[in-house]
């Protein structure tokens, strides 16, 4: 049997979730799989009284994901909105995973998302064959959300049409899903709520209506505060990324994590840690997200085509590929970077020199 590339959460993570289950003290809502704090103890991690240490999956404030846990408990859902790369889709996919056991009840929004991703579609063989009938539906995620009474989650939200946004109405106020075709409908059962994503850099594309909004209690994901803190999310995010796809590398120094960090943030800011020198930022967004896959591709390239070491030169290529998203106006901000800060900075000479070959 081949090894999955990526497990879904409930699979990856299912000893915690048992553990969790198992150590339960609190009340649980009707179809959830553990209690509201239990859901929080497990996105924010901690010891059990058993001693079981659940490994931290969100780093950052304690108090938005209690904010978005609880949401989930009353007849509002939620929203999760932010910049790209701020584990919007990572939060949600662990929230559904620790409330219904299931992250996989999922709408991924684009501009070619129609009604019948949302509400139901139809098999249509079959309709021609027999006409509008049971057998001839094809259920949705969020359709079977509704009748198991679990989480439906829908990636991307303002990607989808305003239209098609609509049709999300009458299912969160009403919690019902009309079938007229059949002259019936869906009733949600307790347990049934929907997680959406939506990123700020598409504010504007299709912004909700303001009655789709009610619906909602948005809870907004920012960047990581503090270096460390963002430091340790790569470092945790790079070795669970190491040990499933088996590189043969050894785990990056600390130091080369926080240099990519460092690289990051001040270019994402417009001004260097200290603050003395101020910087032009990039178009890109530089995100936590993508500061894990300049890392995963130095372990790539130290594992395959270098000494099983990460080195600077193996970080260049990603950081670039990160960085330069405008070949013209990204250069400029880039070569700036590297003249009048990391060409002085202490034990960056490497950098440097890897940088300027390459470009």
């Amino acid at each position: 049997m081949s090894t999955l590339l990526r497990q879904h959460a409930e699979q990856q993570f299912a000893e915690e979730l048992h553990e969790l289950k198992k150590n339960e003290t609190n009340s649980v809502p009707e179809n959830w799989e553990m209690s509201p704090q239990s859901v929080v103890t497990y996105l924010m991690g901690g010891k059990l009284k058993n001693g079981f240490e659940v490994s931290p999956k969100y780093i950052g404030n304690r108090r938005l994901m209690e904010i978005a846990v609880a949401t989930l408990v009353t007849d509002r859902a939620l929203l999760l909105y932010g910049l790209p790369g701020t584990a919007k889709s990572w939060v949600s996919e662990h929230i559904a995973a620790a409330i219904s056991g299931n992250s996989t009840l999922i709408v991924q929004g684009t501009a070619g998302t129609g009604e019948e991703a949302i509400r139901y579609g139809w098999n249509y063989a079959r309709l021609l064959a027999e006409g509008p009938s049971e057998g001839a539906l094809v259920q949705t995620p969020i359709m079977k959300a509704m009748q198991e009474g679990k989480i439906g989650r829908i990636e991307e939200l303002t990607r989808i049409g305003s239209d098609v946004q609509d049709t999300l109405i009458t299912i969160l106020s009403e919690k019902t899903l009309p079938i007229p075709e059949l002259n019936k409908e869906v009733q949600a059962i307790r347990g049934f709520n929907i997680i959406a994503t939506a990123n700020n850099r598409d504010k504007g594309v299709n912004d909700l209506s303001s009655a789709l909004k009610r619906r909602f209690n948005t809870v907004i994901l920012p960047l990581p505060d503090t270096i460390d803190e963002e430091i340790d999310i790569v470092r945790r995010r790079v070795e669970s990324f190491e040990k499933v796809m088996q590189l043969p590398a050894e785990k990056p120094a600390l130091e080369e994590i926080r240099r990519v960090v460092t690289i990051f943030r001040e270019l994402r800011q417009g001004a260097t840690n200290d603050g003395k020198t101020k910087l032009k930022a990039p178009s890109g967004t530089l995100s936590t997200a993508e500061a894990i896959s300049v890392v995963n591709n130095g372990l790539a390239m130290a594992g395959y085509f270098g000494d099983g070491q990460i080195h600077a030169e193996d970080l260049v290529s990603g950081i670039l590929g990160a960085v330069v998203k405008d070949p013209v106006q990204d250069k400029v901000v880039w070569q700036e970077y590297m003249e009048t800060v990391v060409k002085n900075r202490d034990g960056w000479k490497d950098i440097y020199r890897a940088s300027r070959d390459m470009i």
